[in-house]
C-alpha cells in the first residue's frame, strides 16, 4: 500500500513532459498520473460549458483519448494544461453546434476600458445563514446567466470568474491571443448584466 502511495505521489510530483514520456514508453501509470492531474479541473470547465453531465463525462473521455492518441506528435517540453483545456473547448464547441443549442451572436458592442468586477465578494469568517442563502443564490444566477452565453464567450467569462484567471492567462488555456479573451469577455458583458438584471 505504501509502495502505491509512493508512486502516486511521484506521479503529481513529476512534469507533464516526463509523465508523456514514460507513457510513450509504456507506462499505464503515468498517464494515470496524468488523468488525475487534469481531470478535475477539465471536467468543471466541460461541464459548465455543456451543462449536462453525462455528455460531460463523454466528452471528457475524447479529451483523454485525444490525448493519447496525440502524444507521439506533443511537444513533452510544455505543460499540456493548455493544450488540453483548448481540445476540451473545441469538443464542447462541437457538442453545441452538433445539437444547435446555441446559435453564434456577432454582438458588436462598446469596449470599456476600465474594467469593474461585477461581483466581488469579501470573504466573511462567520457568515450569517442568510447571508449565504444570498451568496449562494447570487452564484446559482451568475452561473445561468453564463449558461446563456455564446460558448465562444461562455468559456471566456467561466475562466475569468470562476477560475480567476487573468485575460494572458485565459488566452493561453484556450489557446487564444490575450486581445481576443479581452474582446469576449468585453461582448458578453452586457449580455451577462441583461441576464441578470432580469
Amino acid at each position: 500500500m505504501r509502495t502505491q502511495e509512493c508512486k502516486t505521489r511521484q506521479s503529481t510530483e513529476l512534469s507533464d513532459g516526463l509523465l508523456a514520456v514514460q507513457c510513450l514508453n509504456g507506462n499505464e501509470r503515468a498517464f494515470e498520473g496524468l488523468f488525475k492531474r487534469y481531470r478535475p479541473a477539465l471536467f468543471k470547465f466541460i461541464f459548465h460549458m455543456l451543462h449536462e453531465y453525462d455528455l460531460a463525462c463523454d466528452v471528457l473521455q475524447q479529451v483523454f483519448l485525444q490525448l493519447y492518441i496525440s502524444l507521439p506528435k506533443l511537444d513533452t517540453g510544455k505543460p499540456l494544461k493548455s493544450w488540453l483545456f483548448q481540445v476540451a473547448r473545441n469538443r464542447c464547441l462541437d457538442e453545441l453546434r452538433r445539437k444547435r443549442v446555441v446559435r453564434f451572436s456577432e454582438l458588436e458592442t462598446s469596449h470599456e476600458e476600465g474594467e469593474s468586477e461585477m461581483l466581488t465578494f469579501m470573504p466573511d469568517p462567520h457568515p450569517l445563514p442568510e447571508e449565504i442563502a444570498e451568496r449562494h443564490e447570487v452564484q446559482e444566477r451568475l452561473q445561468s446567466a453564463i449558461l446563456c452565453l455564446p460558448p465562444r464567450f461562455r468559456s471566456v467569462v467561466f475562466l475569468r470568474y470562476s477560475k480567476q484567471l487573468t485575460f494572458p492567462e485565459i488566452g493561453k488555456t484556450l489557446g487564444m491571443p490575450e486581445a481576443t479573451a479581452k474582446t469576449y469577455f468585453s461582448r458578453a458583458k452586457p449580455l451577462l448584466r441583461a441576464s441578470l438584471a432580469s
